[in-house]
């Protein structure tokens, strides 16, 4: 029982997204070696909140450092419709103006929900790092 109400009542930083694929992912190797994957999802917004004159979408940054989540945000194209899960992360950087951050989702699992163009219901591919 403990343990259960350590899961529910403690920390908990989890995000999962469904939308457009923005563009092609892009693939880059980071001074570390590492290499990550950057790519933006574009979620509508509900349309009570388009009616009243707000901005339609939300256009999220997200990044894929595990090998599966890469791969499979790279078997994807531009307005395809994907499901990213994961965890909102603040990146610190080296800016011109000095120090900057963002907030982006770190994705540990993605999956294609629907081919650009083609329904919703079509076939799930799907990668977990």
């Amino acid at each position: 029982m403990a343990r259960r109400e350590q899961r529910e009542t403690g920390p908990l930083n989890e995000v999962r997204l469904r939308g457009r694929l923005s563009g092609e992912p892009e693939e880059r190797v980071l001074p570390s070696g590492d290499t990550v994957v950057g790519f933006r999802v574009v979620v509508d917004r509900p349309a009570a909140d388009r009616d009243k004159g707000r901005a339609a979408v939300d256009t999220l940054d997200c990044a894929a450092f595990r090998a599966g989540p890469r791969r499979a945000v790279l078997r994807c194209g531009p307005g395809d419709i994907i499901e990213v899960s994961g965890a909102l992360h603040r990146r610190f950087y080296a800016a011109a103006s000095g120090r900057a951050s963002r907030y982006e989702v770190e994705a540990v699992a993605v999956s294609r929900v629907a081919r650009a163009g083609t329904a919703p219901e079509a076939g799930r591919d799907t990668m977990a790092g």
